[in-house]
């Protein structure tokens, strides 16, 4: 009898699911080195090591298709509230803003950024040298990143309110291509954000081309997602067809109660265009609350020249008044936060000026101080250098459930690895931070009955692995790399809130990355095997 190999770690008497949406299956898994070797039945195989998956499900690592761990993988290079969800690969470079390349007014601004960090200093201009400092850093999860559409246009005009001249376009196309070559994986949009907000159609079109040579996709933050949602999914397909390149609409939702529904429509557009043969797909977080900045209620050209020259108009009486009226006045070309939402519903959850404000909202800041909410707001701006985080309440759970249902929506949990302890424990965060994936699971999946195991999990893995381009990821396959989480299906929940985000969700046993045991019966090893995934 021909004697069966010997595995360095065997998976024993879990249901498989593959990744495809085929339903699971009961099989063993056999691992040598930083692969799947077998998904069969294992009992006569013998293993360095053995894990035992009885009563428990085994997917592949979970792919973040939208996060913003850009700066704090070096604060946070366990990542340790993205790999207790089930997260073996971070994709970043999202919204606009990339960590490179970094030059001029970009550089400035990631400076701004990163000085609640003490021990970080920026030491890489290039997509390269970055890709290279992460490397370095040794993360638990692999790593993949956008170049920021806003990041190339601050290196090459600042924050200047204005189309780009020729050789300015030229300049971004030039630094852009670069980078892709250097291991990037597309180009990102913000387009609330400045300076990102500021291009226009022919300029998204000039640089998603760029990446479309290099097989890159083009990920969006799209124009609005409140009153004007359909007319901005509507440009961004116009960019998908026109640039001929993969589109990914990020965290897809109708903002504002007046807007609630509307994703109905926006779902069947894109549907559309992708019976169009327009590759075209999107993702979401499972909440009904977003998370962004204070300075979004701002009007974007007040935002021209950068935080500093914000900060001096919020100072200017005359000015502050204009931008104030403008707040005060609901326009559909402009995404306004506070009043789509009302300011009762924006939750401040980072200001370092005064971390008692924390967890409160900016109506109830503004009847403690006795002032009107705008004012408020321009207050906590001037005092934190235009760096004020909140949570704003817009969505509705029917939305969330009717965005969900649809087979090619991923998951992403739109944030930044954090952890309980460290430089940021002391700052609140949204509670997807550390339940994006847990909560579809427990919440969505077991109790609700919204998803099948088999269809989340998809959402999870094949659908970003193969909107990305990823090779032998996101799926369990013989040859392919050995990501996966397993999970009890009985208990896995999310168990972070709004007043307490800081909180590792349950249920998840074990999570191996590249073949290495990175979560053990849910607590890190401290194991640091993750890869730096560039683009080739």
């Amino acid at each position: 009898m021909q004697t069966q190999p010997h595995f360095d770690l065997i998976l024993r008497n879990g249901t498989v699911f593959d990744g495809t949406g085929a339903p699971g299956r009961r099989a063993d898994l056999g691992i040598v080195g930083d692969q799947i070797a077998v998904i069969d039945d294992l009992t006569n195989a013998s293993a360095a090591y053995a894990l035992d998956a009885t009563d428990r499900y085994i997917a592949p690592g979970f792919i973040d298709i939208h996060t913003h761990s850009d700066e704090t993988v070096f604060i946070y290079p366990k990542m340790d509230s993205k790999i207790h969800q089930g997260v073996t690969t971070e994709v970043t470079g999202n919204c606009g803003g990339s960590a490179a390349p970094l030059y001029s007014a970009a550089r400035e601004d990631a400076l701004h950024d990163i000085a609640q960090y003490k021990d970080l200093t920026l030491d890489w201009q290039t997509m390269g040298e970055y890709l290279d400092r992460v490397e370095r850093t040794r993360l638990s999860t692999n790593y993949v990143t956008f170049v920021g559409q806003g990041t190339l246009r601050a290196c090459v005009m600042g924050h200047a309110m204005r189309a780009p001249t020729p050789d300015e376009l030229k300049q971004m196309q030039n630094l852009l291509a670069r980078s892709l070559e250097e291991g990037a994986w597309g180009v990102s949009t913000g387009l609330i954000y400045p300076p990102s907000a500021y291009a226009d159609l022919d300029e998204l079109v000039a640089l998603s081309r760029v990446a479309a040579e290099r097989g890159g996709l083009y990920t969006s933050h799209i124009r609005n997602e409140g009153d004007r949602l359909l007319e901005a999914v509507d440009e961004a397909i116009t960019i998908g067809e026109r640039a001929q390149i993969r589109v990914e609409l990020a965290h897809h939702k109708a903002a504002g109660k007046r807007n609630w529904g509307k994703v109905n429509a926006s779902l069947e557009k894109i549907a559309r265009a992708r019976a169009r043969g327009i590759q075209v797909a999107a993702d979401q977080y499972p909440y009904v609350a977003s998370s962004t900045g204070l300075s979004t209620v701002i009007p974007d050209w007040a935002h021209e020249g950068g935080w500093e020259k914000l900060v001096a108009r919020l100072r200017d009486p005359d000015t502050r008044t204009r931008i104030a009226d403008e707040v005060r006045v609901a326009r559909p070309s402009w995404e306004n936060p506070a009043m789509d939402s009302g300011w009762h519903n924006i939750l401040i959850v980072g200001c370092k000026s005064d971390r008692a404000l924390q967890g409160k909202t900016v109506w109830q800041i503004a009847e403690m101080q006795g002032k009107d909410p705008i004012e408020t707001s321009c207050d906590l701006l001037i005092a934190n250098e235009g760096a004020v985080q909140v949570v704003i309440f817009s969505m509705s759970e029917d939305d969330v459930k009717t965005v969900m249902r649809v087979p090619w929506v991923s998951v992403g949990s739109d944030s930044g690895a954090r952890a309980p302890t460290g430089a940021l424990a002391n700052v609140q965060c949204h509670p997807r931070t550390y339940g994006a994936f847990p909560r579809v699971l427990g919440k969505y999946v077991r109790d609700e009955k919204v998803l099948t195991w088999e269809l989340a999990i998809a959402k999870m893995t094949t659908n970003p692995a193969r909107m990305l381009g990823l090779d032998r990821r996101g799926e369990l396959r013989a040859g392919y790399f050995a990501d996966l989480v397993v999970f009890d299906p009985a208990t896995i929940a999310d168990t972070a809130t709004f007043t307490e985000p800081h909180q590792f969700p349950t249920g998840i046993d074990y999570v191996l990355v590249n073949g290495t045991l990175t979560i053990d019966h849910g607590k890190h090893t401290e194991a640091r095997a993750g890869r730096v995934l560039r683009k080739k």
